[in-house]
């Protein structure tokens, strides 16, 4: 029987000590996925507090210094500029993966360590660096599984509704490269110059059995899922959104039903642990709605920093030096780094990944449909 963690035992910290501080960087303005980056940063100011209750780091308060990205990699390079002259000993978070490329590449520049939250985009920096870890699974692991969902399910003639984007373009090709060895195939159809309907009538015309919308949310993934179910040409077509957008409470609030049974990848385990148990309470109170594997990520993310933090000090080399040892027990399972030959940056390989989708029963309840 598992024995529950104890409670944290709040210990102060010396007066006067200098704060320890992370730059946190989020998308809390749009285009930036609004909601993702209030989750993510939800779940880094729950940990930044249990952390202080348990007397900080060395004795020294952690704070963090919050940027918003709005999915700009320009606004986020310049964000990491800033807060490097500003001292931070690490910088974490950001879910948007080209974002996330644009931030690593900069942290790597300046010699700041950066743990990456919920980025998945595999080719995450040019080349190999030391400097940069991960807690999401790459892009290439959860595309791959949410293919084998598809063909489990029984999918074959697969079509796309993307706009343009490094990201969607390599979510395409690991699509591709899973499903032809199996009969598959797919068909773009571009979302940022056809209209809903014109959709619709390219699903018809290539016999598609699924869409998946690699677009932005609310817009144009709303208007699309509401063609689609509208269309009675395409009453039995699966929509899917593999990048999650399901997942948030603003999804069902604009789609309502019309939301319910589009599959998604999330990176949750199947049951929680009692750390994950505590934690999903906590999180539910703060965002007074259920919380995301975002807001998980934003928790465990801190909580391998402040590790590090204790351990190995405030200097950015010794951080930097730390992923290798690092052995955490997080809110989905523990926290280690490894790095595969051929890997270019340090990569925790066992976050759970899972296809889920909101029941049509009961939209507010997820069901696991597929696990890797």
């Amino acid at each position: 029987m598992t024995t529950p963690p104890p409670t944290p035992v709040p210990v102060p910290a010396p007066a006067g000590a200098s704060a320890v501080r992370i730059g946190a960087l989020v998308p809390l303005t749009r285009p930036g996925w609004v909601d993702a980056g209030r989750h993510l940063l939800a779940g880094m100011e729950l940990a930044v507090g249990e952390v202080n209750d348990t007397g900080g780091i060395g004795g020294a308060p952690l704070e963090l210094l919050v940027r918003d990205t709005a999915a700009d990699p320009g606004r986020a390079a310049a964000a990491v500029d800033e807060l490097a002259g500003l001292g931070v000993a690490a910088l974490a978070g950001e879910y948007h993966s080209v974002v996330a490329r644009a931030v690593a590449a900069r942290a790597d520049a300046l010699g700041v360590p950066y743990l990456c939250s919920s980025a998945v985009l595999d080719a995450l920096t040019d080349g190999p660096t030391d400097r940069i870890a991960r807690l999401a699974p790459p892009q290439s692991r959860g595309w791959r599984a949410y293919a084998d969902f598809l063909l489990r399910a029984g999918h074959r003639r697969i079509a796309v509704a993307a706009q343009p984007s490094v990201y969607w373009s390599s979510g395409i090709r690991l699509l591709r490269e899973r499903l032809a060895p199996h009969g598959g195939t797919v068909v773009e159809l571009d979302a940022s110059t056809l209209s809903p309907a014109q959709v619709c009538d390219g699903l018809v015309a290539h016999r598609a059995t699924a869409l998946l919308l690699l677009v932005g949310h609310p817009e144009p993934a709303v208007p699309l899922v509401v063609a689609v179910r509208r269309d009675p040409r395409l009453a039995e077509t699966l929509i899917g959104a593999p990048a999650g957008q399901p997942e948030f409470p603003s999804w069902s609030a604009l789609l309502g039903a019309d939301g319910a049974g589009v599959p998604f990848l999330r990176y949750l385990p199947e049951r929680p642990g009692p750390l994950g148990a505590r934690v999903e309470r906590a999180l539910r109170e703060r965002l007074a709605e259920a919380p995301s594997f975002v807001a998980f990520e934003g928790y465990d993310t801190i909580a391998v920093l402040a590790a590090a933090l204790r351990s190995h000090g405030t200097d950015r080399a010794r951080i930097a030096a730390s992923w290798p040892d690092a052995a955490v027990e997080g809110t989905r399972g523990p926290i280690r780094f490894t790095r595969p030959p051929g890997t270019r940056l340090w990569q925790w390989p066992d976050p759970p990944v899972q296809v889920a989708d909101r029941d049509p029963a009961a939209p507010d309840r997820f069901r696991t449909l597929h696990r890797d």
